[in-house]
């Protein structure tokens, strides 16, 4: 942003009347101003925004949720991404309802956010900010509030040197991107066109920004480390209307609250840099169902892939998932770096050795598929779309060439959340000593409900330079000692305003089964922390789960960068102060 872009959103405002307000309409009042109540902005004062952002200000309108063809286009998550009256899941069982706000800024530029930002703080409104829109607890939706929408900010730079401003360091290779990139976007830039790689997450269309701010993790983080390991710097603007460049040697303490922090808390990004990395020969993917004929099978299966993952697995090739379920199925669907097709399979051959020497009690294990794909047309759609059923493209008329997301994630488009929880797994429980603590867990917890083991979203087994970028950021330390995390959930069909309620019997069953489920598997790991970006809207304790030891100093640089609590989002640090709803200061 150039000085004179500074100069003249402020001029705009000031001329609109928009920072003149009476002290009495501060934020930190009685409560934030709602639609038709006193405080609420007048027509003038809306004008005044309009003009201060280049006419880029308009009403929220949600689309005919009801309309068959609305319908069918909300599978799409990069039409629900278009839209600033949807977020990406529906809502949450007694939690929220995915809801538009009144307004909506369709920031192009740092100067428009200041805008919005000085506009919210002088009338006391509820500011979101939205990005991608993947919250799952909801951040980036409010009902009667302001929206601060960056989709619009989608510049992607690749640089081979970049240095931070005020930093002495040498160069690094770099990406820097505008706040409204999806990790598509960036992984197109640096991978099918550059050759290299940044660690990002797993979904193309979750927003760069918002992962970064929540930690990160993607499909190679065992091997690349945290997406908030990788910022180099980011431009942000504060609850003062001030635009900040911060990295490690400026606002050093800003820079690291960014980076994991949590996201709408600290400030709104504009723009982030990241570092990239030599890209590996190949990235590839591993599908295996192995069904055992009895629960005790089921359970002697457990504890051999067990045994198989602390020899064979435990390491930075390997990432993503391995589901077990409650039909006693063993399903992996996991992802691997810098390995050959024969090498993938060979570390699988003794798991498979094993079904096979017990025919009568297992099923499937000779339908192992391990496929290495040249790492550089990853994220290539004109080479993707030939692997059957592995991509989904974006065909809406219009939409820009090579967009897709992986069709296995389109199964979360407009969720409404019954429930949702996470816990991180100690790398203890693979010594010997804790494999058959870690096996019966996991075979107990898969009694009442499935459940999925996130390899990549533990950092036990990375190597020491991802382990190193990830200890300087503000995410809970015990993931640098976990080898896992466990993710439960259910979800049932949209639930959007406007469309039947997803808080039905059956939502209530499904709840009350993960809940158990998830009791079973923390016997392993009692007292074990969640990740903030995946977790329950009702996590307890939630300080410590996400944030650990660090979270006192999240809470002085909260104090220091945002007093009046302008960023305010569910179980974000500082929001013990205020109301569910975020409308009304308590403490």
């Amino acid at each position: 942003m150039t000085r004179r872009q500074f100069l003249g959103a402020s001029l705009a405002l000031a001329a609109a009347g928009a920072l003149h307000v009476p002290a009495a309409r501060a934020a930190g009042g009685a409560g934030r101003a709602r639609p038709g109540a006193a405080g609420w902005p007048g027509e003038g004062d809306w004008a005044g925004l309009k003009q201060a952002v280049g006419g880029r200000l308009a009403p929220v309108t949600a689309p005919d949720v009801n309309d068959p063809a609305v319908r069918e286009l909300m599978k799409n998550p990069f039409y629900v991404g278009d839209q600033p009256g949807l977020t990406q899941s529906s809502g949450w069982l007694e939690a929220w309802q995915s809801s538009p706000s009144v307004y909506a800024v369709s920031a192009e530029s740092a100067a428009d956010v200041v805008a919005a930002v000085r506009f919210a703080r002088a009338h006391n409104l509820r500011l979101v900010v939205r990005g991608g829109g993947h919250s799952y607890l909801g951040a980036s939706n409010a009902p009667d509030s302001l929206m601060l929408w960056t989709r619009r900010m989608r510049e992607v730079t690749v640089h081979e040197g970049f240095t931070p401003k005020g930093s002495s360091a040498a160069p690094v290779a770099a990406v820097t991107a505008g706040a409204g990139c999806i990790w598509l976007d960036a992984y197109q830039a640096v991978t099918t066109g550059a050759g290299r790689y940044v660690q990002g997450g797993g979904c193309t269309t979750v927003g760069i920004a918002g992962l970064v701010q929540g930690g990160g993790f993607g499909s190679h983080s065992k091997g690349f480390g945290t997406a908030a390991g990788g910022l180099l710097e980011a431009e942000v603007v504060t609850a003062d209307g001030q635009v900040h460049v911060v990295n490690h040697a400026r606002e050093p303490d800003l820079f690291w609250a960014l980076k994991g922090g949590g996201g709408g808390t600290f400030g709104i990004i504009t723009r982030l840099t990241l570092a990239t990395h030599p890209l590996p020969e190949t990235f590839g993917a591993v599908r295996l169902s192995i069904h055992a004929k009895s629960d005790e099978a089921f359970r002697r299966l457990i504890g051999r892939f067990v045994e198989l993952y602390a020899a064979n697995l435990f390491n930075p090739h390997w990432g993503e998932q391995v589901r077990i379920g409650s039909n006693n199925r063993l399903d992996v669907q996991m992802v691997f770096q810098g390995l050959t097709g024969a090498e993938a399979r060979a570390a699988w051959a003794p798991l498979v050795a094993f079904a096979d020497a017990s025919p009568d009690d297992y099923e499937g294990q000779k339908g192992l598929l391990a496929l290495p794909l040249p790492a550089r047309k990853f994220w290539d759609a004109e080479f993707m779309k030939n692997a059957p059923g592995a991509i989904t493209l974006d065909q809406r008329p219009g939409a820009p060439a090579g967009r897709f997301w992986w069709t296995g994630d389109g199964d979360q488009v407009g969720a409404f959340w019954h429930a949702y929880e996470s816990v991180w797994l100690p790398s203890s429980l693979l010594q010997p000593e804790g494999r058959g603590k870690l096996a019966d867990a996991l075979f107990a917890a898969s009694r009442t409900w499935g459940l999925s083991l996130h390899f990549n979203k533990g950092l036990a087994g990375a190597p020491p330079e991802a382990l190193a970028a990830a200890r300087d950021t503000a995410t809970n330390p015990e993931v640098l000692d976990a080898f896992a995390l466990v993710i439960m959930g259910a979800a049932g069909p949209a639930a959007y305003r406007g469309m039947a309620s997803g808080e039905g019997p059956l939502a209530s069953v499904n709840r009350a089964k993960v809940t158990k489920a998830m009791a079973a598997l923390r016997v392993c790991a009692p007292g074990a922390g969640a990740y903030v970006n995946e977790c329950s809207y009702f996590q307890p304790d939630w300080q410590q789960a996400f944030w650990g030891p660090n979270y006192t100093r999240l809470q002085r640089i909260k104090r220091r960068y945002d007093p009046s609590g302008l960023f305010t989002v569910h179980h974000g640090v500082g929001s013990e102060g205020w109301s569910a709803d975020g409308f009304t200061r308590t403490a």
